[in-house]
């Protein structure tokens, strides 16, 4: 006879369960050129005699384009906004590469996806009318260490993006065929899961502390004798994140909820504009939220992991 014991809260385990039927996996890739190489045997010790040292100890490489051309940093931007968009939409999950999405932003997800990848194949296209200039110039600025053979014949095909559902639930087959193998590996799932609701709760609590974090420290403190200046963004930033944990939330925390709706009050309908034309307004929001930092700072503290201890049989 066995005991089984949860030592998890019972609204944490609910917390994993909607995960696991209302989120699925995705995982995106890139395929991107690489624009460094390393140097040959012959190039370092060239390069360490020079310094009397022995080509072996010597890491050296070579930049074979301009990554600061216009062109190119807009394909590289796309990179960033992809990830940011991912990321905006999903949740974090213990399998690296792998997030959770909710299963009704698929087809938004899916559209946006293969927006990006048309956006990034032009922005690669009128990378390639720039190319032969720019293998001119690293030429030029390479010397003797240029080779033509480092270098494709068009950059076209060379970047892109992928993504990718996987299953990480139990394989159904193994139901019929070992079911004791299956139960192993539901439970293993269901552990993965446990530890993404952990992993949602973490993200959650760091992003809004930095967000509060950065709007109290704008509008308290000073500099050389002045008001900080904040952006719009420091305000705008905090209704994102709103709208965010609103669409992914998993009600996982009643602590860290109301701590979002408490924040939101003090910040719903106040303008940038009137923080900054008000030092009456400015302190009264600071201080409010110098109290919701004060107790997401003790959230941030490494909370013990949940277990689930079993007796031996």
């Amino acid at each position: 006879m066995s005991t089984t014991i949860l030592v998890e809260p019972p609204n944490e385990s609910r917390a994993a369960e909607r995960l696991q039927v209302t989120m699925c996996a995705t995982r995106i890739s890139f395929v991107w050129l690489g624009t460094r190489k390393t140097l040959s045997s012959s190039q370092k010790a060239q390069a360490a005699e020079s310094f009397g040292a022995a080509g072996e100890y010597l890491s050296a490489g070579k930049k074979l384009l301009d990554t600061r051309h216009p062109r190119f940093q807009a394909v590289n931007a796309l990179r960033g906004q992809i990830r940011k968009y991912w990321t905006s939409l999903s949740l974090p999950y213990p399998e690296p590469g792998i997030r959770l999405i909710r299963r009704e932003s698929l087809d938004p997800f899916q559209n946006q996806m293969q927006y990006f990848e048309e956006e990034l194949q032009q922005a690669v296209r009128l990378l390639d009318e720039e190319f032969a200039s720019l293998q001119a110039a690293a030429q030029e600025r390479l010397g003797e260490l240029y080779n033509e053979a480092d270098y494709p014949d068009s950059l076209v095909g060379l970047f892109h993006v992928g993504w990718e559902f996987p299953n990480v639930e139990p394989p159904h087959y193994l139901r019929q065929l070992n079911p004791e193998l299956y139960e192993q590996e539901a439970r293993r799932v269901q552990a993965r899961f446990d530890e993404a609701v952990q992993l949602a709760e973490q993200a959650f609590v760091e992003e809004l502390a930095q967000l509060v974090s950065h709007l109290t420290e704008r509008l308290s403190g000073h500099e050389d004798g002045k008001r900080k200046v904040f952006r719009d963004t420091a305000v705008g930033n905090l209704q994102e994140f709103f709208e965010r944990f609103r669409l992914l939330n998993i009600r996982s925390n009643d602590q860290l909820d109301d701590l979002v709706d408490q924040c939101q009050q003090i910040v719903t309908g106040i303008a940038p504009q009137q923080l900054r034309s008000s030092s009456h307004l400015r302190q009264q929001v600071a201080t409010k939220l110098s109290g919701v930092q004060s107790v997401l700072d003790g959230l941030l503290v490494d909370r013990p992991r949940r277990q689930i201890i079993r007796a031996p049989k």
